[in-house]
């Protein structure tokens, strides 16, 4: 594989500048400040991830290719947008209206090709740790919604980081790349069921992982259970071994017990027009309960736009080795369509579009060539994602893919870019210093600034 110098392997001046913002401090304040997460103002007070799991393909979306051979650019066209000069699929009508809000980042690349392994990459900005499929462990980096966790607290009974509407599975395994990692588990978003929608087609499995169904929760009778319990309860000689138990036992009861969340997680309350405007599949479902949970004060939401297992390829997940084409334009790119179109301008018309930052992340792209089942197949080398609001400037493409859509041409950046530019969108500093199980002082990112700033 061709390597490709990335924003993050740039000189000390992009360290410094990524802290501009504390430039003029005391040195103790700026160290201090440094180690507690502290950046320029934040321009995001939350941040939304719309995540593609199993690789949407940049040929369909984001980066269309018609120019190139009708074996690397495939059956869509390319339609115009409300901004000269970018277009995008012409299965993203609704999204073409709003690239006036987005910033298009066409010159991501990383170096895995497996799901579990790419999504790592993504989730996490760091290289995946082991090879094969990959289970969560401990020593993993934590996730995107982990590190904003950290650093910032939510209200009572809210959580600081959520999943909607189940954990990322692949091959009937949980994926390493979406928990609190070395951070432990009280940093683990926790995943919450969107309450109702059309189901995603294919398989949806939680494997265990704690899941709340806030719906059906009898509120009456677990007060009284709570009441019991506290009665029989006595002090524990270790506190300290039933922490983790204790943060995930009082954050669900206060959630539960009438809390923003539970107010939030009513989406029959909502404005039926704004209902329309989702969509009643799922993956509107969850899209408008992400704003109705960042509306409560969660810091950060993070949605699977797909079925949960991509074991097997088939059902709607962007994985598609085979059909592509059909898959993508009858079910996948008109339901992603409707409901990122529908978060832009519902939070658009609240006013808080500028408050809140939208990213949409996947594993990587898919293959220029397409295979002998109409599909196209996993391909890291490049690949797209998009960001809006929260500071971004719109009507803009950063970096582009080469004819053939196969590697970076211009303004190559990884997933550690990306992740630096929404820490420092949220007020958090990229060099920000998190302790792993040793001790040792890291930096929340390694990456640079991508310059997509309003």
């Amino acid at each position: 594989m061709t390597a490709f110098p990335t924003a993050s392997a740039l000189s000390r001046r992009n360290v410094l500048a990524a802290s501009a913002g504390l430039a003029g401090l005391p040195l103790a304040t700026f160290l201090q400040a440094r180690a507690q997460g502290q950046a320029t103002a934040p321009r995001a007070k939350s941040c939304i991830i719309l995540y593609c799991w199993g690789g949407m393909s940049h040929f369909e979306s984001w980066d269309p290719k018609p120019g190139a051979p009708v074996e690397i650019r495939g059956e869509f066209s390319p339609i115009a947008t409300a901004t000269t000069g970018i277009q995008v699929s012409e299965h993203l009508p609704l999204l073409a209206r709003h690239t006036d809000k987005l910033a298009i980042v066409r010159s991501i690349h990383h170096d895995d090709s497996a799901h579990g392994r790419g999504m790592y990459w993504n989730l996490t900005g760091h290289k995946p740790p082991r090879a094969g499929n990959i289970p969560p462990e401990r020593g993993d980096w934590p996730s995107l919604p982990a590190v904003v966790a950290k650093f910032r607290t939510a209200p009572r009974g809210v959580p600081p980081a959520v999943r909607l509407p189940y954990p990322l599975v692949d091959n009937n395994t949980l994926q390493a790349g979406e928990y609190g990692g070395w951070l432990g588990v009280k940093y683990d978003p926790i995943v919450i069921r969107t309450p109702s929608g059309e189901p995603f087609g294919g398989v949806s499995r939680t494997l265990g992982s704690e899941t709340l169904t806030i719906g059906e929760f009898d509120g009456r009778r677990a007060e009284t259970r709570s009441r019991l319990l506290s009665s029989l309860e006595r002090p524990v000689s270790h506190p300290d071994d039933f922490e983790n138990f204790c943060h995930f036992r009082d954050l669900a009861q206060d959630m539960l017990f009438g809390s923003a969340v539970r107010e939030a997680y009513s989406l029959d309350r909502e404005d039926p027009r704004i209902l329309e405007l989702y969509g009643k599949h799922l993956g509107g479902r969850s899209a408008l309960l992400a704003r109705r949970l960042t509306d409560a004060g969660v810091p950060i939401v993070q949605v699977c736009c797909a079925a949960g297992d991509l074991n097997g390829g088939s059902g709607d997940m962007w994985d598609t080795h085979s059909d592509n084409f059909n898959r993508l334009k009858n079910r996948l790119l008109p339901v992603f369509d409707r409901a990122a179109s529908a978060l832009l301008q519902d939070l658009d018309q609240r006013g808080t579009l500028d408050e809140t930052l939208v990213v949409v992340l996947t594993d990587f792209g898919r293959t220029p060539q397409i295979n002998g089942a109409a599909g196209r197949d996993h391909y890291p080398n490049v690949y797209s994602i998009v960001l809006a609001g929260g500071g971004i400037r719109g009507g803009q493409v950063h970096g582009s893919s080469d004819h053939k859509g196969a590697f970076p041409k211009a303004q190559a950046c990884g997933p550690a870019d990306v992740h630096a530019t929404i820490f420092h969108l949220l007020g958090i500093s990229p060099r920000a210093e998190l302790r792993d199980p040793l001790g040792r002082p890291l930096p929340v990112s390694d990456g640079a600034v991508l310059p997509l700033l309003a």
